[in-house]
């Protein structure tokens, strides 16, 4: 259906005004400025936003220290039931593992994927990992995987657990990646992790677990020991 004249000629003109007008000029934003002026935040501050916002996120943010972490650990294993817990060799949890797992299995990711599938997605309850950081901001962990702590390590079990060290929290992204020099050795595959999977792509009903973890542990090491 044709529409009628008045109409065509309406629409006529507001085009021909629209092509006639002069195109606005945007300045281009100054991302790095914009950062750069936002300032910086004591540790003490990144701490405490970075544990509000993850578990503002749904993960469990548990303050420990390097000399304990493995007896929270131990605490933490018992208290979710973790029977069998997975792990990368030859990183710098290897000896607080040790310590940490005498009543759970450990299971080391030594293998290739095909050969762990089935220990992966039937029986191992919980993976545990390294991070690269964590950012105040978003409550978000930095994983950098690689042959010793593959993707899956984080992404299949029901539970994952992360070791943080409290000196590598960032304040932003920006920051983190700064501090990192990413701008010359840029991860190949750098994650970011906030809070345990979730969608609420069915029904608009938010559900945890559909992608990856149900659950998220961050096992947050202070620089100054605990209590």
């Amino acid at each position: 259906m044709s529409l009628p004249a008045a109409s065509t000629r309406a629409r006529s003109a507001i085009l021909s005004r629209l092509r006639a007008a002069a195109p606005v000029e945007l300045p281009a934003p100054d991302v790095a400025a914009y950062y750069a002026d936002a300032g910086t935040s004591s540790p003490a501050a990144m701490r405490e936003r970075f544990i509000a916002q993850a578990r503002g996120w749904r993960a469990e943010v548990i303050e420990t220290d390097a000399a304990t972490w493995p007896n929270t650990l131990a605490a933490v294993l018992a208290d979710k039931g973790v029977r069998r817990l997975m792990a990368g060799r030859d990183t710098a949890l290897v000896d607080g593992l040790h310590a940490a797992t005498q009543a759970p299995t450990l299971d080391w990711y030594d293998a290739p994927i095909e050969t762990l599938k089935p220990v992966l997605f039937d029986t191992v309850d919980a993976g545990i990992t390294t991070t690269l950081g964590g950012i105040a901001d978003t409550g978000s962990l930095i994983l950098w995987p690689d042959t010793r702590e593959p993707r899956t390590l984080s992404l299949l079990p029901p539970l994952h657990i992360a070791v943080l060290r409290e000196e590598d929290l960032q304040p932003t992204l920006y920051a983190a990646m700064r501090h990192r020099q990413w701008a010359s050795a840029l991860p190949t595959n750098a994650l970011l992790v906030t809070g345990p999977s979730k969608t609420a792509d069915i029904q608009r009903l938010l559900v945890y677990g559909a992608h990856g973890p149900r659950e998220l542990v961050i096992l947050l090491l202070r620089t100054e020991a605990t209590a």
